[in-house]
């Protein structure tokens, strides 16, 4: 038995930490995906905590891990694991029943998963630690003493930690969105070759002598004529196939609104998009934003601000193109605000944020 107890343990633990870490890698991810779960609540009291709450789970996540491995204090430690996988088991139930929230981001955008798939695997991980719970008493010794279980959970937390602050301010390590470095923006605008359409029964509702008849397209009365007056119709989702592109709503407009998504990322020549999700901390970069506008001005590199506060942005920011894009883009696309990208035509070339903005220079002037 204690043998058993033992693999377990490092099952559930490893899962735990690469859980964590993963999440870790971009916690802000994280943050917008619990704005979903807030927003199909009514929890919108706790929207201006979510980063909080995100940086948090993550570390826990990982403590848990290392503890459980090492076995330190397995009393608790089983107790916390216990509770943690029934709250996530609930989210993940609560994503595949309820509809109102597509993911549940469980491994954030990397290891992207089903609702039927997290709620399976949160269902075998439940299994994993009541296992652990029941027969906690005979897991055997820590693998270390006090001090050093300690100092490892010590340093666990410290790495989680510090590796979440420094993605906060300098984009995350891996990046797995559609926005990442080396692809071309057009191509993730396509729907994927052979991608299957959404399937729906489509059901018409008629009246007919003051009756509500419903049927489909395949099942019209044998006595439908002009007597059947027409009501509405609706669709009812039979099969969910995956024929959307990975990007979307990704659109430059200007101040006036004229769309200019084509002509920009038709651009032959090297350029640069300045993502700024808002202007609340301009301080920090405007200085850095002016000396790579005075240098792409003086090598002819087209430069572009790309907003969904275009106004605010004309305030402050002149001489330099200003295109509307969508919110919800920009935080998609530029994890940290602000953040350049060097493109050429559709093509990513490299991303930054404005921390880096030394390494963007030296990027921009290898490239010339």
């Amino acid at each position: 038995m204690k043998a058993v107890l033992n693999i377990t343990r490092w099952i559930v633990g490893l899962l735990f930490i690469f859980s964590g870490l993963i999440k870790a890698n971009d916690p802000l991810g994280l943050s917008y995906k619990m704005l979903e779960f807030f927003e199909a609540w009514g929890f919108h009291f706790l929207d201006n905590y979510t980063l909080v709450f995100a940086i948090t789970m993550n570390l826990l996540e990982v403590l848990a891990g290392v503890a459980v491995i090492i076995g330190w204090r397995m009393k608790i430690v089983s107790w916390f694991l216990l509770l943690l996988i029934l709250f996530f088991t609930f989210l993940t139930g609560y994503v595949l029943y309820s509809g109102k929230v597509k993911e549940c981001g469980c491994f954030g955008d990397c290891i992207p998963m089903t609702g039927i798939q997290t709620f399976t695997k949160d269902l075998i991980l439940l299994a994993l630690i009541l296992l652990i719970f029941f027969f906690r008493g005979q897991t055997g010794k820590a693998l270390f003493k006090p001090r050093i279980a300690i100092t490892l959970l010590v340093l666990g937390g410290l790495l989680t930690a510090g590796c979440q602050f420094y993605v906060l301010k300098h984009l995350p390590f891996l990046d797995c969105l559609p926005y990442k470095k080396g692809n071309d923006l057009l191509e993730q605008m396509k729907i994927p070759a052979g991608a299957v359409p959404d399937s729906f029964a489509i059901t018409f509702r008629y009246q007919k002598n003051n009756k509500i008849v419903e049927f489909d397209k395949n099942h019209f009365p044998a006595d439908f004529d002009s007597t059947y007056h027409f009501i509405d119709r609706y669709d009812q989702l039979v099969r969910k196939g995956n024929a959307s592109a990975a990007i979307a709503d990704f659109s430059l407009r200007t101040i006036d609104g004229a769309d200019s998504t084509s002509s920009v990322l038709q651009h032959n020549e090297k350029y640069i998009l300045f993502f700024v999700r808002d202007f609340t901390d301009i301080n920090d970069w405007i200085q850095d934003f002016l000396l790579v506008k005075k240098i792409t001005s003086e090598h002819h590199i087209p430069f572009y601000v790309i907003t969904s506060q275009a106004e605010a942005a004309a305030a402050v920011i002149k001489d330099v193109q200003i295109f509307k894009c969508d919110a919800t883009v920009i935080k998609t696309a530029a994890r940290v605000n602000p953040s350049y990208f060097i493109m050429k035509g559709a093509l990513i070339l490299d991303k930054s944020s404005y921390t880096d903005v030394k390494e963007l220079l030296l990027t921009l002037n290898s490239n010339k």
